[in-house]
């Protein structure tokens, strides 16, 4: 769960965390300002070509990583068609490119790194909460989402191969056992290595 970041080197790799997310933030403020299909599919084409830019299989790497958001782009895109909204163009391009734009940034930073910067970011906040342990749960919470799609993917596939009716809310229980039994493990692991002190 832990192991998001890339092992393929990239240009990226040696950059500053604090940098990337700094570079991160203010790109996706401009995401959700901008609302014309036009400007948000130059964003787009910007955004793969800086993942293209480090390398053919980091691209496809990167590619792989989009999948678990396919089903959400298909809904998006089948209510605007029914509904005949094109604003739906705007949405889809939106939620990719943000999505693809956080995943570069996830698989090039380490997750040591990324705990710092937040860490230091929420010193001012030290006598409501401890900075180390607010910068570990957003961390973690960065790395658990795609981690939990994939897994949800995973036992939605399972249940096709053995029923011929769709899952719906059937793998919602299945889902969230799998999502605790991960943060138990993850737990167990930071227990072991003497907790977030």
């Amino acid at each position: 769960m832990l192991t998001l970041t890339s092992p393929i080197e990239t240009w990226a790799h040696p950059c500053r965390a604090g940098a990337k997310l700094a570079a991160l933030c203010g790109f996706t403020l401009i995401l959700f300002a901008l609302d014309s299909p036009l400007w948000l599919g130059l964003c787009a084409l910007l955004t793969a070509g800086v993942i293209a830019s480090a390398g053919k299989r980091f691209g496809l790497e990167s590619a792989r990583m989009l999948r678990p958001l396919l089903p959400f782009v298909a809904l998006v895109a089948l209510w605007h068609l029914i509904t005949r909204d094109a604003l739906g163009v705007t949405i889809i391009l939106r939620m990719t490119t943000a999505v693809a734009a956080a995943n570069f940034v996830t698989m090039t930073t380490r997750l040591s790194d990324m705990i710092a910067v937040i860490q230091r970011l929420a010193k001012p906040l030290s006598p409501l909460i401890a900075p180390k342990a607010l910068a570990l749960a957003i961390a973690l919470t960065l790395r658990f989402i795609p981690t939990m799609l994939a897994r949800s993917q995973t036992i939605r596939e399972s249940w096709q191969a053995r029923a011929a009716r769709p899952p719906r809310w059937r793998i919602l229980l299945p889902t969230t056992l799998a999502a605790l039994d991960d943060a138990e493990q993850v737990a167990e692991a930071l227990r072991a290595r003497g907790g977030t002190e």
